[in-house]
């Protein structure tokens, strides 16, 4: 089965149950040389979404699953790659056991925007409930956001 490493609110264990109730939880690790940004603020009904994008001193927290292929093709729906609102791109997983070659979403609008403070919270949540450091859980929480939707 393909390996797909889960950021922002596809960290939650709860809401990758309900999408991709056939894929388990391989492991946790973390995506270096990328950072977690937002964008394409005109297209999110509430704000900027989720992305994440190259940078050489950063790292990203996600959570890496065997996922089927009709598992897939569902989450490649909760993503719309469909519209090409989101696009997959290969990535290198570090685990504590070694290295890990995944696909994960990419935002294909340009970065910039501020999420609503409601979506952040749900992206907060997600990496606290994937055990993300508390360090990066509060990182997260304290990034700049809408205080109200749009």
């Amino acid at each position: 089965m393909p390996l797909y490493a889960a950021y922002a609110s596809n960290l939650d264990p709860r809401r990758m149950g309900q999408r991709c109730p056939h894929s388990p939880l391989q492991t946790t690790g973390w995506l270096t040389g990328w950072r977690l940004t937002f964008g394409g603020e005109d297209l999110g009904w509430d704000g900027a979404l989720s992305t994440i994008v190259e940078d050489p001193i950063d790292q990203v927290f996600v959570a890496v699953y065997d996922v089927s292929r009709d598992d897939e093709a569902n989450l490649d729906g909760w993503e719309s790659t469909d519209t090409g609102l989101y696009r997959k791109v290969k990535v290198r997983v570090s685990t504590m056991t070694g290295e890990l070659l995944a696909w994960t979403y990419v935002l294909d609008a340009f970065e910039g925007g501020l999420p609503s403070a409601s979506y952040l919270g749900v992206v907060a949540d997600a990496a606290e409930a994937a055990d993300a450091p508390a360090d990066y859980v509060t990182a997260i929480r304290l990034r700049p956001c809408r205080s109200t939707g749009l």
